[in-house]
């Protein structure tokens, strides 16, 4: 069962959650969350999430991995954080998490009860929406706990600063 979501209450506000990841559409929903924390007085929380390796018997090689992986992580948020403030002048709030992308989004949604959105951005290729898109709805969208916004990845800023 989720905890109830509280971002209409009095000293809560609604958080927009966006993944951070390296597919060209991310930036698409990152500029919509960014514009709809702008109107509605919201927050922005960007979640990037490192897939652990194997290493299991190379303890000295995993140690090294996951600290460059750490690096990478906190420069590619950095980047977007950037983005955010220029685009919406906001100040996003910056998660990096271990472990599964689907996993690690429901836990962090199960943690902060002020998370009240999770904006994904539709890819725009043949291999169709991506990965989380195909993951989060339809087949298992009735159950998630909170509702999502799915970008197209082809909207211009224009176009989304229109709807946003």
């Amino acid at each position: 069962m989720t905890r109830k979501r509280r971002s209409s209450e009095p000293g809560h506000r609604r958080k927009f959650l966006v993944v951070i990841d390296d597919t060209p559409e991310c930036e698409r929903a990152v500029y919509f969350a960014s514009l709809r924390a702008l109107h509605t007085r919201g927050a922005l929380v960007m979640l990037f999430v490192i897939v652990p390796g194997d290493f299991q018997h190379w303890l000295g090689v995993e140690t090294i991995m996951r600290a460059e992986a750490q690096d990478e992580a906190r420069r590619v948020v950095g980047e977007f954080a950037e983005k955010a403030r220029k685009w919406a002048n906001i100040e996003p709030q910056m998660v990096i998490r271990e472990g599964t992308r689907s996993e690690e989004i429901l836990t962090l949604i199960e943690e902060d009860e002020d998370i009240a959105i999770l904006v994904l951005a539709a890819g725009t290729g043949k291999e169709g929406p991506g990965p989380l898109v195909s993951s989060f709805v339809g087949r298992g969208s009735s159950s998630f706990p909170i509702p999502i916004t799915v970008i197209p990845g082809s909207m211009s800023d224009e176009e989304i600063q229109a709807v946003a």
